[in-house]
């Protein structure tokens, strides 16, 4: 079959040809927007889960529906190392300078942005550089809190509301993340159109209540996970359609048994089924030689790339993970592996959980945040 017309795309935030499992999420999620924008409060939303399952590209798909019903949306993907208001700035001035030109009320939109220059320093607006510190009081919960009512000012000005896109929220500094909190809660309170849409790996449920107590309260945790059985047979017969083609029963259920429904796998398979294929009906047998191909191509790239971020002694403390044989290994049995005592390891547990690498899904436990992590380190790593 022609490689060039193959529907299937893995990738870091690619949109698969069917979004399919999340209806639920997608829903729930516009009724919250729709109200904030309407002047009712809602909670915003942190979404939890795995790589590989989908959160961006929920992200990016709410973020084209928001702006399609003239929200204002505020996107972008926080790094490790940075500050929140170094991230925020560019991305809030740019719909700032964009809410300006439909202004009905220009002066609450400069007020805006002068805010904004007082919270991330020297920017230009209309030509002129902007250098005022009007919202920098010296206190960061203050500093976010006034921006936040100028923003929400200009906001309803033009009745619409802002809407902060976020992806990688685990990696917010708790002390910026309780900042983002109280600023959020704030405007909840004094019905502002603003929120929030986020994402994060599993530890950012645990990252956000240590910032604020009230932090479950306040936002909606969505769990994005595995797709079920059916929701994969869509995901893979739907694209195919337009092709005339299809895969055979079993073929579907192996995928399925291999990918353990996880998005960017059935993705990874979906493309390696197609280019190995030579009739219109993908089988069995065509699985078992993508199978080879899927694993190849996610060692060298997936697996791999994340697999690099770590020292030697961050590795072998994931392959002892691996060594357990659980999903979620006690501390003790990795640190029998290791022939370590248990507080000499604590350390690096949590380098890696902050590096993104594992998470605490309880106390004691530890659990990789990518899936098939652990097969991944069994082919390749010796222990």
């Amino acid at each position: 079959m022609d490689r060039c017309n193959n529907p299937f795309c893995p990738g870091a935030g690619f949109r698969p040809p069917e979004l399919v499992g999340r209806s639920r999420v997608i829903e729930d999620i516009e009724v919250a927007l729709t109200r904030v924008r309407r002047g009712i409060p809602d909670r915003s939303t942190f979404m939890v889960g795995l790589r590989g399952v989908g959160k961006t590209v929920l992200l990016m798909h709410l973020k084209e529906w928001a702006e399609s019903k003239g929200f204002m949306g505020v996107e972008f993907e926080f790094e490790e190392s940075k500050k929140l208001s170094e991230m925020m700035g560019p991305p809030l001035y740019k719909a700032l300078t964009g809410l300006d030109k439909i202004a009905k009320v220009k002066d609450v939109v400069a007020n805006a942005i002068k805010g904004l220059t007082g919270l991330v320093g020297t920017m230009r607006y209309e030509g002129l550089e902007l250098g005022l510190r009007v919202a920098n009081s010296g206190h960061s919960n203050f500093d976010l809190l006034e921006l936040m009512r100028l923003v929400g000012e200009a906001a309803k000005s033009n009745q619409t509301a802002v809407v902060f896109f976020i992806d990688e929220l685990q990696y917010v500094p708790q002390n910026e993340l309780a900042t983002l909190i109280v600023a959020l809660q704030f405007c909840a309170t004094e019905s502002l159109p603003i929120t929030l849409v986020g994402a994060g790996l599993p530890q950012l449920l645990g990252h956000a209540v240590k910032a604020k107590s009230y932090a479950e309260r306040l936002f909606y945790f969505p769990e994005i996970g595995a797709l079920e059985y059916n929701d994969v047979v869509d995901a893979l017969q739907k694209p195919l359609e337009k092709h005339d083609i299809k895969f055979s029963d079993d073929a579907i259920q192996k995928i399925f048994e291999q990918t353990q429904g996880y998005p960017y796998f059935i993705q990874q398979w979906g493309r390696d089924c197609w280019d190995v294929a030579k009739e219109p009906l993908i089988t069995l047998e065509d699985v078992r030689m993508a199978t080879i191909r899927a694993i190849d191509s996610l060692d060298a790239g997936f697996f791999r790339s994340r697999f690099d971020r770590c020292t030697p002694t961050e590795r072998a403390y994931m392959r002892a993970m691996a060594e357990v044989n659980s999903l979620t290994p006690r501390s003790s049995d990795i640190a029998g592996v290791m022939n370590k005592e248990l507080n000499q390891l604590a350390p690096l547990r949590a380098s890696l959980i902050k590096k993104g690498m594992i998470y605490s899904p309880a106390h004691g436990d530890a659990a990789f945040t990518v899936p098939l992590f652990a097969d991944y380190l069994k082919r390749t790593v010796s222990l």
